[in-house]
């Protein structure tokens, strides 16, 4: 059965396993990303008993506007509405901002699309990473 929790408190294997098993170079880097889910706002993860699954994690200015940095699912649990349920939480958490923003990969626009998301028309995300994915 899968459950949901709202905390920040993760290990690093933990970490580390999820964000490797999508392939996501910030993976390689588990204790940075320890700290990292402590400085979010919002951090909803879905669990598989002691397993960490999936989670997505958002930054917001208190009032407006929210972005959703991480959403990730293991990909054993893809098809079971693990991504759709996480993104409904931050959807609830934000109902009274004004806007919701997220950068998807182009692959990923129609699973944002169904979530309710619009791609923007005029408008390109932009980097300065050194991360690989």
């Amino acid at each position: 059965m899968i459950t949901y929790k709202d905390t920040h408190d993760f290990t690093a294997e933990e970490l580390e396993r999820l964000f490797l098993s999508v392939e996501w170079s910030s993976g390689h880097y588990p204790d940075k990303l320890v700290e990292a889910m402590k400085n979010f706002r919002t951090v909803y993860s879905a669990w598989d008993g002691d397993k960490l699954i999936g989670m997505v994690c958002a930054m917001d200015d208190g009032i407006m506007n929210a972005y959703v940095h991480y959403l990730l699912v293991d990909p054993e649990y893809h098809g079971q509405t693990v991504g759709r349920t996480l993104v409904e939480k931050i959807k609830e958490h934000y109902a009274d901002y004004l806007r919701i923003a997220v950068i998807a990969y182009d692959s990923e626009l129609h699973f944002y699309e169904n979530c309710g998301f619009s791609k923007a028309e005029e408008a390109s995300p932009m980097f300065i990473t050194s991360l690989w994915t």
